[in-house]
């Protein structure tokens, strides 16, 4: 038999092939869900492979796509964004000098697969990737509530729906949503500049029209523009630009009727106000000579009450996720790690890998779920499983980390850190939920 063209058939490639040994399929875990998401190759945005609708092959090779004009865009030129894509590729990854030592690799199609090392997976054939727990552990991804397969990097709204994009993960930081704040800001704005543009329009049809004795029809004409063009230009102006990008990504919605609709009501009323010769005699009140009427109390008013049905959902939403953040809350913030010397250090949590030994002493959390190596106490598992009766632990047993322990100490081996603890997957599900 022929050695292979590659020579791994060769002693030289025996050395280069990694060892059995040295790629661990974690047996024991759970199968963990696909990546996070792929690249949308046309517009930048992060897609969910198993939600997505949209999907073009090439070379023998599947693309994902958040919309189909990206998918036909892509159809049309596929080397064009292929290109950049390479580049891109090439120099997102990281120097081999810069990746810290005992970092694990791990595949992108099969996150089970992990080496001490580069190497090849030996299920699909990629090249291992570093993982770098640090860079993870610090992003937040974005999604819709309504079309889960768009995903971002920062907040924003959906190009599909135009709805507010929503944390994917919960995190314990109390901060606001950005969206909520300025959304928040527009409908205070907005609010009495309407109620102003309602009270100069209408105010004819109060009894003994009691603006008329000192407000001409044309000074009330003039005072509508100046409290209307606020509200209907920068207060809607988020209106706008998700009726913008629903006509562009063909996936009409309802922004693209409220940009339309305040659009059109503001835009005639400019015409109508600066060049009224412009319009036919018809629309004139009372014939030639009439006064053309202004529709600028109709765009301030709709804007307003978008505004604040906008409030009120984002309000909701935000009011959803406190009872998540209270329950992540319970976790411990650090753990006290002991060495291979036999010294103890007290690190942060995030530093915490599977296999590394912990001390956890008398009243204090438990940092992660592991195993019992050594020690004897009680602890309270009320907050996993609502029994009221500590549980006796000793070598061998499992515990749960956010548990409490009691009066004993105990020494314990990380089995399962950061997004795979019990708590992290009961949040993650309960996000979930709440999505769907």
């Amino acid at each position: 038999m022929e050695p292979p063209a590659d020579g791994s058939g060769g002693p030289e490639g025996l050395a280069a092939r990694p060892s059995r040994r040295s790629l661990r399929v974690l047996a024991d875990d759970p199968p963990k869900p696909p990546p996070a998401g792929v690249l949308d190759l046309v517009c930048g945005m992060t897609v969910d492979p198993a939600t997505a609708k949209h999907r073009a092959e090439h070379a023998g090779q599947s693309y994902f796509f958040c919309s189909g004009s990206c998918r036909q865009k892509f159809e049309a030129h596929p080397e064009k964004f292929l290109g950049g894509h390479r580049e891109a590729m090439g120099s997102a990854a990281a120097p081999a000098g810069e990746i810290p030592a005992g970092t694990k690799w791990i595949c992108p199609m099969d996150p089970e697969v992990e080496s001490d090392g580069p190497a090849a997976c030996p299920k699909c054939g990629m090249a291992l990737e570093p993982a770098m727990p640090s860079v993870a552990a610090t992003r937040t991804e974005w999604t819709c509530p309504m079309h889960p397969e768009i995903v971002r990097d920062a907040p924003g709204s959906c190009p599909s729906c135009g709805m507010a994009l929503e944390p994917r993960t919960v995190t314990v930081e109390d901060a606001p949503n950005p969206e909520y704040v300025d959304m928040k800001r527009r409908f205070w704005v907005a609010v009495p500049l309407a109620a102003a543009t309602l009270v100069f329009a209408m105010g004819e049809m109060i009894p003994g029209d009691p603006l008329g004795e000192f407000l001409s029809p044309q000074v009330r004409l003039w005072l509508q523009l100046l409290f209307a063009t606020p509200v209907a230009v920068w207060a809607a102006w988020p209106f706008y630009e998700r009726a913008v990008v629903s006509v562009r990504n063909r996936s009409l919605n309802m922004f693209t009727l409220i940009g339309l609709g305040v659009g059109v009501a503001y835009g005639y009323s400019l015409v109508a106000a600066f060049f009224p010769n412009l319009l036919p005699h018809t629309m004139r009140h009372g014939g030639v000579g009439g006064s053309v009427p202004v529709y600028f109390e109709a765009a301030a008013v709709i804007t307003a009450l978008v505004l604040l049905g906008q409030v009120l959902e984002l309000r909701a939403r935000g009011e959803t996720g406190s009872a998540l953040k209270k329950l992540l809350g319970l976790q411990a913030t650090s753990a006290r790690r002991i060495a291979a010397d036999g010294s103890e250090a007290d690190v942060p949590l995030a530093e915490v890998r599977v296999g590394d030994r912990l001390r956890v002493r008398p009243g204090e959390k438990i940092p992660v779920d592991g195993l019992v190596l050594d020690g004897r106490s009680a602890v309270d598992e009320s907050m996993v499983s609502g029994e009221p009766i500590p549980v006796e632990k000793v070598a061998g047993a499992k515990v749960v980390g956010a548990t409490v322990n009691g009066t004993g100490g105990l020494v314990i081996r990380a089995e399962r850190v950061g997004g795979e603890t019990l708590l992290a997957r009961i949040v993650a599900m309960v996000a979930t939920a709440q999505r769907s």
